[in-house]
């Protein structure tokens, strides 16, 4: 494999590697903050038992993500240096921006999340929880933006410096490799570029999934302890915590997913006709709900429902949706091939800006279905707790459904997984949309050998943190949580507010 093969599948594998974690604490922090919240107003030690047990379980997600997250950005570097020369000064702003908003109020607040239990009162431990959950959140919120900006550049200008001068360049100027030693992408307006077209799309669609990861997480250990019969009134009440916040956040996902696809139809048809194995434009344009792509041939095979892509694209089954066949339109690509003058030339060029149609199209339909799936287990999950029958442990469909719920938690991980792929993958041949190929933006100096070497030494080392983390996480999990005898010594000044004080448990 080249260079270039090679920077990509390492680059693949640090950012799969390093998205298991941040999605856990990120959707942890929201569930901390309801099980102290639920703690402070009603007192019951119970749920003070559930925050410190899911603080330890947070700790580990958050330690893991914080060292698998550094090497992404030695990454830009080392494999990608062209790359962060053309857009270092959008993309080193976003990064900057997460260090001061994010980073300094998640680790400030951090260490009295940890440590702080018996240290500050309820009020105070409780504030430190809420601002750890944003700054959780910050972060996403500065990645993303970051992403996004690839996805749909916006607030910039190209500037070419000549004689030591920077020379502005028109909009639609096409990047050619002869432009990449002076030619490179400036901030306009920083808040353009923040909220340019798909940041809220993709960022709602990204913490909402980071909210799935962390809520069944939480119902994943939750129902194997009931399945174990260990520690079941904790058990009980952290499955409630978890199953309620995963309905709301898998209810959400679903109207975020269609709103994201919208997004993508209108900022990014190739990505889209990609996403559904669509090559001819066409009125009543048909949603295929499974099946596989034959890209040679350029036929797409599996069952399809007449008209309903056109329908959730543009609320019109009649209105056509844009093919692969048609996309990208012939104006665009004699901006970079003037050569192409006949339609035959242009369709042969055509193809170089597809994606891999198959992978895009699995990975996406992968994502879907993994969705459908934990929609459907949430409500049947929901029937079972209004009719009582969640608990009865004895009961061999209960008893099904909790194990399924015990494997739930590898769905979110899932479909992030294969959502990413989605987005990713249907981006190329671009590194950032319709302005840099990926293939202009490596590093000049870097060598096939030199990214093989450092990718294998990152394999065992990630693999190294990975069983270290299935470990620590399974002893975490085997020990359980605190008794109320072992939480019971609170600081007199935690009773007082509570009113965990012998006075007012007689009252």
């Amino acid at each position: 494999m080249d260079a270039e093969i090679l920077a990509r599948v390492q680059f693949a594998f640090t950012v799969m590697f390093h998205y298991i974690y941040p999605p856990l604490s990120i959707g942890l922090g929201i569930a901390l903050v309801l099980m102290e919240g639920i703690w402070l107003k009603t007192g019951n030690i119970l749920f003070h038992n559930m925050a410190r047990f899911w603080t330890r379980i947070f700790a580990l997600t958050f330690a893991i993500g914080v060292a698998t997250g550094i090497v992404m950005e030695f990454e830009f570097g080392t494999n990608w240096a062209t790359y962060s020369r053309f857009v270092g000064d959008i993309f080193g702003s976003a990064l900057a921006a997460e260090g001061i908003f994010a980073f300094f109020l998640e680790s400030g607040f951090l260490a009295v999340l940890l440590f702080g239990w018996n240290k500050v009162g309820p009020r105070v431990h409780f504030f430190s929880t809420c601002m750890v959950a944003l700054g959780a959140h910050f972060s996403a919120v500065w990645i993303v933006v970051a992403n996004s900006w690839m996805q749909t550049p916006a607030g910039y200008h190209l500037e070419r410096m000549v004689d030591g001068k920077p020379v502005r360049l028109p909009l639609d100027h096409a990047v050619t490799p002869a432009d990449l030693g002076s030619v490179r992408a400036v901030v306009d307006d920083f808040w353009a570029m923040v909220l340019n077209p798909s940041t809220i799309d993709r960022l709602t669609h990204v913490v909402l999934g980071a909210w799935l990861a962390g809520a069944f997480l939480v119902v994943s250990i939750s129902a194997f302890y009931l399945l174990r019969r260990r520690h079941e009134e904790f058990a009980r009440a952290s499955l409630k915590v978890g199953l309620g916040f995963a309905i709301v956040a898998t209810l959400l996902q679903m109207v975020s997913g269609d709103l994201t696809a919208v997004g993508v139809s209108r900022n990014q048809p190739v990505k889209l006709a990609a996403m559904e194995g669509l090559w001819d434009t066409q009125p009543y344009a048909p949603l295929t709900l499974a099946g596989w792509v034959d890209a040679k041939a350029e036929q797409t095979h599996g069952p399809a429902i007449p008209g309903l892509l056109s329908f959730l694209t543009w609320h019109d089954a009649a209105k056509p949706v844009a093919g692969l066949r048609q996309l990208p339109p012939d104006d665009f690509l004699r901006r970079f091939h003037p050569e192409a003058t006949t339609p035959e030339q242009l369709a042969t060029v055509r193809r170089n800006y597809w994606p891999n149609v198959p992978a895009v199209f699995q990975f996406y339909h992968l994502m879907i279905t993994v969705g459908v799936l934990l929609l459907g287990l949430v409500l049947v999950s929901a029937f079972f707790w209004w009719r009582g029958w969640l608990w009865r442990t004895d009961w061999r469909p209960t008893r099904l459904l909790l194990g399924a719920l015990v494997l739930s938690v590898l769905g979110p991980q899932i479909a992030n997984q294969a959502g990413w792929f989605a987005a990713e993958m249907g981006r190329q041949p671009w590194i950032v949309w319709e302005l840099l190929k990926t293939s202009q933006a490596l590093s000049k100096v870097v060598t096939a050998h030199q990214i093989l070497a450092s990718m294998l030494m990152f394999t065992a080392v990630y693999a190294l943190l990975f069983v270290m983390f299935i470990f620590l996480l399974t002893r975490k999990i085997q020990h359980g949580p605190d008794t109320e005898e072992e939480s019971e010594e609170l600081p007199d000044s935690w009773k007082a507010i509570l009113r965990l004080d012998d006075q007012s448990s007689r009252a």
